[in-house]
């Protein structure tokens, strides 16, 4: 019997129309690219409007740059109600966008600063969820959340951060069992070290940073830090009909850092 899903690569996204927040630069554009590539109308949603238009022009097919504070409810609604305006429906919902700083352990931390990461990393899921449930349970759609490693594993001195990957992590499986009845699949994806201006502003902060790319390169066992891409392939994996049975997945894309003990 043939498989009606062996699907060209270039054919996996073809036709959906996906909602990106942080599209404009490090895992978020090269997810934007990977998804046109894969025929995919892209959305950019960023707070940075001129990068998400540069990110845009740079599509092979129609897409739109939207100026969006992932934080803001009315920002959030009007970049999502623009999106069905242009395009007329909506199949996916990346949950993207992040920040990472402070680099410091809990009571090193301002209010400030914790207020601002659970604003930004995960209430944001709260307000694209609330303005796109409807579309996504129309068109069977899924979410991706973009977690990190360090939401499983944990991390030294990053103990916000880790505690907003944490929650995303549980949203996703929460969200999975909740919209599973909608035929709306929701999963998580993992990377550990990626080379993105967020982790370049991390590595900043670090003590001896110039140490940090060797130290990057050394907790993959596949043997390097990598870019963007290899977070991008598997998001449209999970994106794709191909993952049609998959939810509540928390997929590593980590080169194997979280594996056991090493030398």
């Amino acid at each position: 019997m043939t498989n009606q899903f062996s699907t060209l690569p270039g054919q996996l996204l073809a036709g959906k129309v996906i909602f990106l927040t942080g599209g404009a630069q490090g895992i978020g554009r090269a997810c934007a690219l990977a998804y046109a590539a894969a025929g995919a109308h892209v959305s950019i949603a960023d707070r940075n409007l001129a990068a998400a238009e540069e990110t845009a022009a740079a599509l092979p097919r129609k897409s739109l740059a939207a100026l969006c504070d992932v934080g803001d409810r009315a920002s959030v609604e009007a970049a999502i109600h623009r999106t069905i305006a242009v395009f007329g429906r909506l199949d996916a919902v990346h949950n993207n966008a992040g920040i990472s700083s402070p680099s410091s352990p809990l009571h090193q931390t301002s209010e400030e600063e914790w207020d601002a990461l659970f604003q930004t990393n995960v209430k944001s899921i709260f307000w694209t969820t609330r303005f796109a449930v409807a579309h996504l349970a129309a068109a069977r759609g899924c979410i991706l959340n973009t977690a990190s490693l360090v939401g499983v594993i944990g991390q030294s001195q990053h103990a916000a951060y880790v505690g907003t990957k944490g929650a995303m992590i549980s949203l996703t499986k929460a969200m999975a069992l909740d919209y599973a009845s909608l035929h709306i699949r929701v999963n998580a994806i993992c990377p550990a070290g990626v080379w993105t201006p967020l982790l370049r502003e991390w590595a900043s902060q670090q003590q001896n940073p110039a140490e940090i790319e060797s130290y990057l390169d050394r907790i993959h066992p596949l043997g390097k830090c990598p870019e963007g891409d290899v977070i991008a392939d598997a998001a449209v994996f999970l994106l794709s009909d191909m993952a049609r049975f998959i939810t509540g997945c928390i997929l590593p894309v980590s080169g194997g850092a979280e594996l056991g003990y090493r030398a």
